[in-house]
């Protein structure tokens, strides 16, 4: 029953896992707040998501994209951004995908056909674009005109919202480029057309469009920093921490209570996990999805009993340790070593001396104010620690690694 087929964990997949965590927030914002709105003609603002590695950005989107398809939104697909790469070329690609499922291409307006000519000329030359001479010669102008043609084809439909998805963000080190997709797609969003209402009066409303940005907290500083206020006022940025005990738990209570059921070679069955391997998974895994996702599956593979139990983790867990190790190494060697100092010295002080003043000394600063800037990033940018009374880490695999023998057991 315990095979490789069945096992409905998937670490670092890419895909929308079948045992899922937290993110109820983000989840409710999208069926609660996004989508009603943009339906209804309401403004309403993109959505960044930022997060340190692991932390289950993509996989989250992935499955808001997955809710709105169900619900026959019209959905792009994961559009991740490679390092020096035209990110033009690939969202206009996905933009002439999206006016397919709109029904664009049989369209007779003369602006339609223009508007689709352009942005195919786009998904070619991407940024290298030059059209002198010509009305809307930049490429961003042709991506917005034709996401608001994609959005008239989602009003008129009446129920659907054309969501674009685009990750790993922080890979568009290209200024201009980088400007290009925010105003293409910023643009979309604000844009409004006139509609009229019972009663014969007409009104102003937004396009159902929704766009999700994904990527590390880099892009913050790429974005919010060099581009202004106007990023801020189009996007609505959050970053990820780590996911409380209690969610963890509640993902596994389905094993716990009910079992997971299975495909085996004489029909369906269960699978059920003791309530003390359920906690166990919980605890190790340090509130990170892709380390969960990890321990979930190494104790899947540890037995092959019907039956999940805490032997069967903990025996998983030591095949899954080195994995884990490397996985907090990645998020430490991406900090500067500033903010790693700050870290390292934070975490050796005992948690209720975690002060600001005591930090600064131990990374031999006489002023207070010269570790400010740094505690400030690893809070409100990375959000790898909190800034409270006294200090705390946010990132707990993070902590666990600085101060303990974690993830040894």
């Amino acid at each position: 029953m315990r095979t490789a087929l069945t096992n409905p964990f998937s670490p670092g997949s890419d895909t929308v896992p079948d045992v899922w965590a937290g993110r109820t927030e983000h989840l409710g914002d999208w069926r609660d707040v996004v989508r009603p709105r943009r339906l209804a003609g309401l403004p309403e603002r993109g959505r960044t998501i930022l997060g340190e590695p692991g932390l289950g950005k993509s996989a989250l989107v992935r499955r808001i994209a997955a809710e709105a398809s169900r619900a026959g939104d019209w959905v792009t697909p994961q559009l991740r951004i490679p390092a020096g790469s035209d990110p033009l070329k690939l969202v206009a690609r996905a933009v002439l995908d999206l006016a397919g499922q709109a029904g664009l291409p049989a369209a007779r307006e003369s602006r339609i056909a223009t508007a689709l000519a352009r942005v195919e000329a786009v998904a070619v030359s991407g940024l290298s674009l030059t059209l002198r001479g010509a009305e809307g010669a930049e490429p961003f102008s042709a991506l917005t005109d034709l996401l608001v043609e994609v959005g008239r084809a989602a009003l008129e439909d009446g129920r659907v919202v054309a969501l674009i998805h685009v990750d790993e963000v922080q890979n568009i080190t290209n200024d201009k480029a980088l400007s290009q997709l925010l105003i293409a797609l910023g643009d979309a969003l604000t844009y409004e057309t006139e509609v009229a209402v019972p009663g014969g009066a007409r009104v102003r409303r937004s396009l159902p469009l929704a766009v999700y940005l994904t990527g590390l907290p880099d892009f913050e500083d790429m974005a919010g920093t060099r581009k202004g206020a106007t990023f801020a006022r189009r996007f609505k940025t959050s970053t990820l921490s780590a996911i409380d005990v209690d969610a963890l738990s509640e993902a596994l209570q389905e094993f716990v209570l009910r079992g997971w059921e299975v495909a085996g070679e004489d029909g369906p069955g269960r699978v059920w996990m003791e309530p003390e391997a359920a906690a166990l998974i919980a605890e190790v895994c340090r509130g990170e999805p892709f380390l969960f996702q990890l321990a979930g599956e190494q104790a899947w593979y540890a037995g092959s009993s019907s039956t999940v139990t805490e032997d069967d983790v903990r025996r998983g867990w030591r095949n899954a340790e080195r994995e884990a190790t490397a996985h907090v190494e990645r998020v430490l060697e991406r900090l500067p070593g500033r903010e790693r100092q700050l870290l390292e010295v934070m975490a050796g002080l005992p948690a209720g001396d975690r002060s600001l003043t005591r930090i600064a000394e131990g990374m031999g600063f006489t002023r207070v104010s010269e570790a400010g800037p740094t505690a400030q990033r690893l809070d409100t940018v990375r959000g790898i620690i909190d800034r409270g009374r006294p200090y705390t880490f946010r990132h707990r695999a993070v902590e666990a690694y600085l101060t303990s023998d974690w993830p040894r057991l």
